[in-house]
């Protein structure tokens, strides 16, 4: 290689002073933190909050690491891209209009900081030896997908209608209404195919490093027609991108974490019930019979799904408390392939 630098060589200096674990493939997770794991619904949302929610989302992802799991940590960011963009709102005049990818890295940033040194605490006082890194993580998209032209992700505040016509004159924003709230603007949340760091991450979860990536779902990025990557206004559904990382790593398990203990059929039905353990073709047909609306469970059953057709074995869907105790089938619900 010359007087290049070796992979191995890079992460042997990057992790000197660690005991490096090399696990087996199948103790790969992947585990996709809901969005209330920092921000959570009613509370102030300062930052000293959000690292105390932080703190406490930890504990089922700290029972997976006792159980020897190589893990791949990822994590909702809705709220603060909303809050990115009304500062941007805020600064307009005063300081540069920055585009959705970026608040999406700056967001993936910011709370993969607090993740990552909140995990690393944790892991010190318990004695866990287990090094932890995030990693800013491009995800590929198409740039022909049918959500670019008929955007359907809500973000940001809320608007009146004069406002909303206002903004679509002057700014180009695509803006909806959102149930009886007032309108929002809605942008493109197109499928994610491929996730541009994955042969890095697999490099530092196969030796053992706990890795945090595809914040926020990433920052959806094309190729253009140069062959260049370039970023698109767009968000990838987070519960989306961890199926795909996790099909790219080899991951066995992809975990959902969420405000819930379990999946329901009829959810906020007098015949509400919870879901235990099911198989792929069962979930489906559930699916397709209406039962995970696309604003709430939608997203998590699609993720499932991709991941398990895309040779997956488990997919556990619980809240943050009973995550060890889903993998080991004692709560949560868990969907296998047969």
């Amino acid at each position: 290689m010359g007087r290049g630098i070796s992979a191995h060589r890079i992460l042997s200096q990057l992790f000197s002073g660690y005991s490096i674990i090399r696990m087996s493939s199948n103790k790969t997770a992947v585990i996709a933190l809901g969005g209330n794991a920092i921000t959570k619904p009613g509370v102030e949302d300062t930052i000293a909050n959000q690292f105390s929610h932080t703190r406490e989302s930890l504990d089922g992802v700290v029972e997976l690491i006792r159980d020897g799991y190589n893990l791949v940590v990822s994590h909702g960011n809705g709220p603060q891209v909303g809050n990115a963009l009304l500062r941007i709102e805020m600064a307009r005049g005063k300081a540069p209009i920055l585009p959705l990818g970026v608040c999406v890295a700056d967001t993936e940033g910011g709370m993969g900081y607090m993740i990552q040194q909140s995990l690393q605490n944790r892991l010190r006082a318990e004695g866990l030896d287990r090094p932890v890194v995030t990693i800013i993580t491009q995800v590929l998209v198409d740039p022909n997908d049918p959500d670019i032209a008929d955007p359907s992700k809500y973000i940001g505040q809320f608007y009146t209608e004069e406002d909303a016509k206002a903004f679509f004159q002057t700014r180009g924003w695509q803006m909806k209404k959102d149930a009886d709230r007032g309108y929002r603007r809605v942008v493109p949340s197109p499928v994610p195919t491929r996730t541009i760091e994955a042969a890095t991450i697999k490099t530092l979860v196969d030796s053992g490093t706990i890795v945090i990536a595809v914040g926020g779902g990433g920052i959806p990025v094309y190729i253009d027609e140069h062959d260049r990557y370039e970023g698109i206004d767009a968000v990838v559904d987070k519960d989306l991108a961890s199926a795909v990382l996790a099909r790219e790593i080899g991951a066995s398990v992809l975990q959902i974490l969420t405000s819930v203990d379990a999946v329901s059929t009829d959810f906020g039905k007098p015949e509400q019930k919870e879901l235990g353990q099911v198989t792929l073709d069962e979930i489906k047909r559930l699916q397709d019979a209406g039962h995970f609306p696309r604003g709430s469970m939608g997203p998590k059953i699609k993720a499932a799904i991709k991941f398990l057709e895309n040779g997956g074995d488990v997919v556990s869907i619980t809240s943050f408390e009973n995550a060890g105790r889903a993998l080991r089938g004692d709560a949560g619900t868990r969907i296998v392939r047969e």
